[in-house]
């Protein structure tokens, strides 16, 4: 794992990688796949990741 991210919010992530309007746009979308390769590109786990899509009443098929 990357420690470029070390210490950030997924909101800091997001930004840092100029990825926060695509995000949000997957997560208007209902684009589950999406989101989830976008926060694996901020070097998130799937343990992590699971959490944010329950956030957005979402979860993986």
């Amino acid at each position: 794992m990357n420690d470029k991210y070390k210490g950030m919010t997924v909101n800091e992530r997001l930004f840092m990688a100029n990825l926060d309007v695509a995000f949000y746009k997957a997560e208007k979308e209902k684009d589950v796949e999406g989101m989830v390769a976008i926060l694996k590109e901020v070097d998130l786990t799937d343990e992590s990741i699971d959490p944010i899509l329950k956030n957005f009443n979402l979860k993986r098929n």
